[in-house]
């Protein structure tokens, strides 16, 4: 594993976001949501395909909070253009369990 120092750790932009929509992405190879993610004022929405179908239903992922690098650029994504990466941990048989806050923040409040 590379190590790196800690101005390479402040480079990444996590922040703590809302879900605030969650469609089917029929269009993805692998099974994916479209989602939208409110990440507060100066952030702003952002948009993020995500392949949480295993383990997270649409009407349980509305309104979670979520951890996501919100300085990525732009990534196409079959007809679809993420803006952001949600993080979650990949699982052996490869679901992906979300990184979440423990307790309700602002949005926007980044990981440190």
């Amino acid at each position: 594993m590379a190590q790196i120092n800690w101005d390479d750790f402040q480079k990444v932009e996590l922040q703590v976001g809302t879900i605030i929509s969650v469609d089917n992405f029929p269009g993805a190879i692998k099974p994916a949501y479209k989602i939208t993610v409110d990440f507060g004022p100066e952030t702003g929405i952002k948009k993020s395909s995500a392949q949480l179908t295993d383990l997270y239903t649409k009407k349980e992922l509305l309104g979670k909070q979520i951890v996501g690098v919100v300085n990525f650029p732009p990534k196409q994504i079959g007809p679809f253009v993420s803006e952001c990466l949600i993080t979650g941990f990949v699982q052996e048989d490869k679901s992906v369990v979300l990184a979440v806050p423990e307790r309700k923040v602002d949005n926007g409040l980044k990981l440190s």
